[in-house]
């Protein structure tokens, strides 16, 4: 079976499609295993998914995890990683690896002191230290970091910002995207681009034609989720998939809200990441396919029921809401653990939910009972 993979690293076989929309269910095969699309990708920014070991992340059959080139190279070090044998070895989880770039990072958590067409130099975040990041930089950053798939550089604008400025950082991203593909990668390691464009139709076009002329492994849509609509989310995916490839992966990135991952993947997108479900579990937020409440509510200090009574995880399985809300109000971290693990549980059930319509060819039917039943917030 690892020959077969091995001999596959690359391919991305689509097995069924909707008759009606244009979501479909496929196999991408990576140096450390398949994953099943559409796809949610947990996000590991610092080589961890926040309280979940990666023995957890195993048993709740995730396919891949996301790491974060800009976090991971300033703690604790590309290098360092490097010397344990890579970043699967690090964290000791064996499958698949997708790193980001870095860029998004770069832009909105550092002091940005320049940037050129040669990359970036800015302070970094947690200790003000000077540092550089452009295209060739990433890239290397993600060759000792040894993920199945890497990210290429790119520049993320604010929304909302300027038809000016954003032309001037899909014109940038194009040139350091020309870079990245310069860049002699491990064999094994998958290359992502990256096209920018924000609102504008013209300019998303423009990115995407660029792009895909450089023949990358698979294809993201960035610059959504930055503060836009839900409405303008669709849109520039609309504005842009249609410039992707059929036969390859198609990546948005940083969208985890339901209602927008469905429409996207009638859309034709086959994978996402967020750090929703992780960061509101922190906030005591639980997650369940018919919306989302707050665990601290007083309502639920006596509620013996499982935090989602459809819901068949080891969490649900084994404490009741009451007692989880203790958990929250003493301060107890073993609550931001259970709420983390369930809404994870959640998130791949959504998915699996979703690649089984497929296959059914029951996905219009699902979209449509999901979206009238789902609400963001539950009136419970």
């Amino acid at each position: 079976m690892f020959d077969l993979i091995t001999t596959m690293i690359g391919n991305f076989k689509i097995d069924y499609r909707c008759n009606t929309t244009s979501a479909r269910t496929g196999k991408l095969y990576t140096k450390h295993g398949i994953i099943r699309t559409p796809v949610f990708m947990p996000v590991g920014t610092k080589a961890t998914v926040k309280t979940m070991s990666s023995q957890d992340l195993n048993d709740l059959d995730y396919d891949i995890i996301l790491g974060n080139t800009y976090h991971l190279n300033d703690r604790p070090g590309a290098e360092l990683i490097a010397e344990h044998g890579g970043l699967h070895r690090f964290m000791s989880w064996d499958k698949p690896i997708l790193t980001d770039s870095g860029g998004f990072q770069v832009f909105s958590l550092s002091q940005i002191s320049k940037i050129d067409d040669l990359g970036v130099s800015f302070k970094s975040h947690t200790d003000g230290k000077k540092m550089f990041i452009g295209p060739n930089e990433s890239m290397k950053i993600q060759s000792l970091l040894g993920s199945d798939i890497a990210m290429v550089f790119d520049e993320c604008p604010p929304y909302p910002s300027e038809k000016i400025y954003i032309n001037k950082a899909v014109k940038r991203t194009i040139s350091w995207a020309h870079e990245c593909r310069k860049f002699k990668t491990p064999t094994d390691q998958l290359v992502f681009g990256i096209i920018q464009g924000g609102i504008y139709q013209d300019l998303r076009e423009e990115c995407a034609k660029e792009i895909v002329k450089l023949d990358f492994n698979g294809y993201a849509i960035g610059g959504v989720s930055v503060g836009e609509s839900e409405n303008l989310i669709n849109k520039s995916v609309e504005n842009t998939i249609k410039y992707m490839p059929d036969f390859k992966p198609r990546y948005l990135m940083g969208v985890g809200e339901f209602s927008q991952m469905i429409n996207a993947i009638s859309q034709g997108i086959d994978m996402f990441d967020c750090v929703m479900p992780t960061r509101q579990a922190r906030n005591g937020t639980v997650t369940t396919l018919k919306g989302r409440y707050p665990i601290k509510s007083s309502k639920y200090k006596y509620d013996q029921r499982p935090l989602d009574e459809d819901c068949d995880c080891m969490v649900c399985k084994s404490y009741s809401r009451s007692y989880i809300r203790h958990l929250f109000n003493v301060g107890e971290i073993l609550g931001l653990r259970l709420i983390t693990y369930h809404n994870l549980f959640c998130y791949n059930r959504f998915v699996k939910n979703i690649r089984l319509s497929i296959k059914d060819n029951q996905f219009e039917i699902y979209k449509n009972n999901f979206l009238k039943n789902y609400n963001l917030v539950l009136k419970d």
